[in-house]
């Protein structure tokens, strides 16, 4: 991995920026179609240092197969990558911890400079991809995660969630659309029932609400919805001053991600 490789993909640090930067996430969001909203950060963060304006992202083939070119002396933006390849061995060498039964087939992510944006190019104009729409039913639908009327004698209680993948909303939550993403993303990282163990070990209270709260800011944010300020100092309340895992932050990242692409309607 080269050293802006490393530098870029810090995803804790990342997260900590677009928690603490308002509107960060919104235009990465909305302004690299089609990509993780991970990558979308990291091109964000990357066009950002460099003063380039962030839109359309293609590689260089693609830009000239629409008519454009990249200027001469632009440099790649970085982005992580899935690769999947079929085992030889039992162990791959250069990670003993990922083990692979021979002639599976396993996926790894590695970092490749090979993406440039639409203010690197110059050429014909292009139309913009319009920006998809997000609908609460087929979320639920795709995830598999039924919503169920709100019984909670508490009526202070926002929402909850319940063993067999089943959230509940209070028809009288301040914002809904904040809890419902905090209540779902409870269901994809396993807080629920005796799903909460993680690498062996069962993630504490405050770590489990930062977790499902980072999602919903970052759900919010992607969607231009009313929410992320609150988001912020809940996440700051249960953290308490200690900073979310690498790891925490990784899992963070792929539920927005699932949540996002479930709800995505044309």
């Amino acid at each position: 991995m080269t050293s802006q490789s490393k530098q870029v993909a810090n995803w804790a640090v990342l997260l900590k920026e677009a928690v603490e930067r308002p509107g960060m996430i919104l235009e990465a969001y909305s302004s690299f179609h089609g990509y993780s909203i991970g990558n979308r950060l990291l091109a964000y963060v990357q066009c950002h240092a460099r003063g380039i304006s962030p839109g359309p992202i293609a590689t260089y083939k693609r830009w000239q197969e629409l008519g454009r070119q990249v200027r001469k002396g632009e440099k790649a933006l970085t982005l992580c990558m899935p690769v999947t390849r079929k085992a030889t061995k039992k162990v791959r060498e250069d990670d003993p911890e990922l083990v692979a039964d021979e002639g599976s087939f396993y996926t790894f992510f590695v970092y490749r400079a090979r993406w440039f944006v639409l203010s690197q190019t110059d050429g014909g104009d292009i139309e913009p991809e319009p920006i998809p729409g997000w609908e609460k039913d087929q979320a639920l639908k795709e995830l598999g995660i039924t919503e169920e009327l709100f019984e909670a004698a508490n009526g202070n209680m926002q929402g909850y969630s319940a063993p067999g993948r089943k959230i509940a909303i209070n028809p009288l939550a301040q914002l809904p659309h904040k809890t419902r993403f905090h209540e779902l993303a409870h269901q994809i990282l396993g807080h629920v029932g005796d799903q909460t163990l993680v690498e062996g070990e069962c993630l504490p209270r405050n770590l489990r609400e930062a977790e499902a709260e980072s999602v919903a800011l970052i759900c919010c944010e992607a969607l231009g919805l009313e929410g992320a300020s609150y988001c912020r100092g809940y996440i700051q309340t249960w953290l308490a001053g200690d900073e979310i895992p690498d790891k925490s932050t990784q899992r963070i990242f792929a539920a927005a991600e699932k949540i996002l692409r479930a709800g995505v309607v044309s």
